[in-house]
């Protein structure tokens, strides 16, 4: 699929983000003992690593 420029770096932009994201869960929830944010932020975790396998897929099929 043809996307402008400006979403392409968008989506890159967004992917970004989301990485950082997902470094800091991963890493804090390392260091949480309750067992319910645990569980919440291995949520977060999944979701994000979902979210950004589909940027991936999005960005490797825009055509550039």
């Amino acid at each position: 699929m043809n996307y402008a420029l400006h979403e392409v770096l968008e989506v890159h932009e967004m992917a970004a983000f989301k990485t950082n994201c997902l470094t800091k869960s991963k890493t804090m929830r390392a260091l949480v003992s309750d067992p319910v944010l645990k569980d919440i932020m291995q949520q977060d975790i999944d979701v994000s690593t979902i979210q950004l396998q589909e940027y991936a897929s999005i960005l490797s099929n825009a055509k550039q």
